[in-house]
């Protein structure tokens, strides 16, 4: 088999600006990008070249879900962690699959049930299973009284610096890349609302300091701007949420946006105002909640967060019946039709921006000479509806230059 393949007559969507190359060429090498761009200008190829001809096809690289949660078993949101660690394995495996075969290439994981995105990424690694290349991470860190304080697989309580050090220190023995901590809470929640801190300020440092001393990143859940200003204070290196933010939290992301990125993470809402009936709870529940005023404010602080130049990312929490594996696309047509972004801006977020925190090194998320080859390749065109990345039968995933 040739070690060169060459797409021709594709369109090619490279993120490195919102820009498409019409009549493109792409050729690669193993598993690595040699060429991009107008065939015209396509160098001499060795002979050995296997020539594919994509016509009638838009090539785009490879997205990032920001905020992953393999392990979760699309269960009811009022049941996160309450499966076993078997069967939130077995489904785990599945989601990895599922989550590759959907245009996503990679993951930044928000959090996992037991150790099992450890063993998934090893798996993946090892090749004995499908999957996006992954961050994995431990079980949620939560103070006693915070969003997470619950029990089953889900969350490792801790107290004090000294005690989250530890914790820390444990999940480094575990093998994760990623800390996941909950700084605030969510509405649903008496006993720990969004902008009731968790954590005081000491405590999310000693976080942040202890992981990034052990070459660790953190990820934090945070919907308020206290919140989101005690984790850039802190240095937390992926914010999720971010739903209510005052100009001095835009003004302080914008300040470290080589550093941060920001993802809304709105499935989560959407789909509890759509279908809370589902789950037994009424309408005028939800709204007396507040979860509609939280889209509203969460769509404010995303026009603040795109004039700040502030880099967002996709990943909203799927892994719950309302929002099940699978339909991670779902987020980019909340970019286009809720948050008004343009198409192409909204797979930048998908695909640069992604891979940008997924590999600050840049070799993920723009088809570029010399980066791998990430690849997804549409049987139509996404910068016209972007809800053709929905459809799965419409994608050819490549990972590592591999169908």
């Amino acid at each position: 088999m040739s070690a060169y393949t060459l797409y021709r007559n594709a369109t090619l969507f490279t993120a490195v600006d919102e820009d498409v190359i019409e009549d493109g060429a792409l050729l690669l090498k193993d598993d690595t990008i040699e060429y991009v761009g107008p065939a015209s200008a396509l160098p001499d190829l060795p002979g050995d070249t296997e020539t594919i001809d994509a016509s009638g096809k838009f090539i785009m690289p490879g997205m990032t879900e920001c905020h992953a949660h393999l392990s979760f078993a699309d269960a009811s949101p009022f049941a996160i962690g309450a499966t076993s660690v078997e069967e939130a394995t077995i489904t785990a495996v599945r989601n990895a699959r599922l989550m590759l075969n959907s245009g996503f290439t990679s993951a930044i994981s928000f959090g996992s049930t037991y150790k099992i995105d450890v063993a998934l990424r090893e798996s993946i690694n090892s090749g004995r299973i499908a999957g996006p290349r992954l961050l994995a991470a431990g079980r949620d860190l939560g103070a006693t009284a915070s969003n997470v304080d619950s029990p089953g697989g889900l969350s490792q309580i801790a107290d004090g610096p000294w005690a989250l050090r530890q914790a820390v220190r444990q999940q480094r023995r575990d093998h994760v890349d990623v800390v996941k901590i909950f700084i605030d809470g969510e509405a649903i929640n008496a006993t720990n609302p969004p902008g009731e801190l968790s954590f005081c300020d000491e405590e999310v440092e000693a976080v942040v300091d202890e992981a990034h001393r052990r070459n660790l990143r953190v990820a934090c859940h945070a919907r308020s701007a206290a919140a989101v200003k005690q984790a850039v204070r802190a240095g937390v290196d992926f914010i999720g949420h971010a739903n209510y933010l005052d100009d001095q939290a835009v003004d302080m992301l914008a300040a470290q946006n080589e550093r941060i990125v920001v993802g809304p993470a709105i499935a989560w809402e959407m789909q509890y105002v759509a279908q809370c009936e589902s789950l037994g709870v009424s309408k005028q529940t939800v709204r007396d909640q507040g979860y509609e005023a939280e889209i509203e404010a969460t769509v404010a602080t995303v026009e603040k967060l795109r004039k700040a130049g502030v880099r967002l990312v996709v990943g909203g929490d799927y892994g719950i019946s309302i929002a099940p594996h699978g339909t991670y696309a779902k987020d980019l047509e909340y970019f286009v039709d809720l948050f008004d972004m343009r198409p192409a801006e909204a797979l930048v977020c998908a695909t640069r921006h992604g891979g940008q925190a997924m590999d600050p090194g840049g070799q993920l998320g723009t088809l570029a000479a010399g980066t791998l080859a990430d690849i997804v390749i549409v049987d139509g065109d996404p910068l016209a509806d972007v809800r053709v990345l929905q459809n799965h039968a419409a994608l050819t995933v490549l990972k590592g230059g591999k169908v």
